[in-house]
């Protein structure tokens, strides 16, 4: 699987004969000219995962892909075409398996309302879970692991790490953190999580094969 990173929580997945670009926010850069992509998918409706400005033109830019959302995101799409998907569902995207799990955001406040939030789990092997700690469905090679939130406490991302202990851990939804801040939670995720992961910090907009 060949990976690019547009920063944030976005990154394009390339199987060879499926393209597909998860979440691109509004912390994310780059992803503007991407083309070629048979699905986007968005885990929740937060702006950071759902740059409503710029998916019009992205999609345009994409005639042919699908645009597949949680629930919650479908009433901020001003009319793109699109697709909503649940929890549970298992989806072939131009012969790519996309599961769907998750259910919902993890808790920034219990003041703040709990809204959808769904990971995707592709070909069995790459998991990005959102805003949640979304437990694998078994065995992954590769976890894109959120490194800083305001839902989020670095123990928790570790404890997350090695409950789903996949071969390679890619950080993202890392934009939130300062320059030192984002390489703290990196060392900190490296040092503590499984002996058997190997830690991959990407450099935005390269492609790199995982």
């Amino acid at each position: 699987m060949q990976i690019t990173h547009y920063g944030h929580s976005c990154v394009l997945l390339d199987t060879g004969s499926t393209r597909l670009l998860l979440d691109p926010g509004t912390l994310s850069e780059g992803f503007e000219g991407v083309t070629g992509l048979d699905a986007v998918l968005i885990t929740h409706q937060h702006f950071d995962h759902l740059d409503t400005e710029r998916l019009p033109a992205l999609m345009r830019g994409n005639p042919g892909a699908r645009l597949i959302v949680d629930s919650g995101s479908a009433a901020q799409l001003g009319g793109l075409d699109h697709e909503v998907a649940t929890p549970g569902q298992t989806l072939d995207v131009a012969g790519t398996r996309v599961e769907v799990l998750g259910g919902d955001h993890a808790v920034l406040h219990p003041d703040i309302p709990m809204i959808p939030n769904n990971a995707y789990l592709v070909d069995g092997t790459h998991l990005h879970p959102g805003d949640a700690f979304t437990p694998a469905s078994g065995p992954v090679e590769v976890l894109f692991v959120p490194a800083g939130a305001p839902w989020l406490k670095v123990g928790e991302a570790i404890d997350y790490l090695r409950a789903v202990a996949p071969r390679t851990a890619v950080p993202i939804h890392q934009a939130v953190l300062s320059a030192p801040g984002q390489q703290f939670h990196f060392q900190l995720l490296e040092n503590l999580g499984p002996k058997q992961t190997t830690m991959r910090v990407l450099t935005p907009g390269e492609a790199t094969t995982l």
